[in-house]
């Protein structure tokens, strides 16, 4: 009876944590996220640019990732200079005033020699194709302020031919001045839903 009473303490304290494993999902912190591109100009270097506004969120079950999505907006694109940030806006590439966002969404998650691979829709000027996104999972973790949080680091690469944004501008060499291939990488911390309810801080 003791032993029976013990282990039905113990499995109340479990149930009970914070850190117990449960399909809970953790939405996007913007302050200490970063979404970043980079593109090789002329040839010569990389040009490297960042979306400032986005959202999205990511789903874990008993500790493992199972879904996430988010949706950018394409005209808070920023590479530090205004007049080719709005050309970027332009029909030559992001067409921002037709295609407004960017989405990401999860159709399943693999995992391959240990490495995650978020396999996905996703959507860019209307085009949508399948993305490969190999991500890394850290957390949860609990912040000063009381907030479970995940960390979910990503790197990847695609062509933006595929999405119809075809400006081809060459130079004299035919090399392109803007490249085909473009390397997209995601640096995020999200915060589960309920715990950011409790908590209005989240520095």
């Amino acid at each position: 009876m003791q032993i029976k009473q013990t282990l039905a303490s113990i499995a109340a304290v479990l149930l009970l944590s914070p850190f117990a494993y449960a399909a809970d999902t953790y939405k996007i912190d913007p302050a200490h996220t970063s979404i970043g591109f980079s593109v090789r100009h002329l040839g010569l270097s990389n040009v490297k640019g960042q979306f400032k506004e986005f959202a999205g969120v990511i789903v874990l079950d008993d500790g493992k990732i199972t879904e996430a999505s988010g949706t950018i907006q394409a005209k808070s694109v920023d590479t530090g200079v205004q007049q080719r940030d709005n050309h970027l806006r332009t029909a030559d590439f992001f067409d921002a005033t037709n295609y407004p966002t960017i989405t990401f969404k999860t159709k399943h998650v693999e995992m391959t020699g240990g490495q995650i691979i978020l396999v996905a829709d996703f959507t860019m000027r209307g085009v949508t194709k399948e993305l490969r996104l190999p991500a890394n999972l850290a957390g949860p973790a609990k912040d000063p302020w009381g907030n479970l949080r995940v960390g979910l680091g990503a790197k990847t690469k695609l062509n933006r031919m595929d999405y119809g944004i075809k400006y081809h501008q060459a130079l004299e060499t035919g090399v392109l001045a803007v490249g085909e291939e473009v390397e997209l990488e995601i640096n995020a911390e999200a915060i589960q839903e309920t715990a950011s309810k409790n908590s209005s801080e989240t520095k």
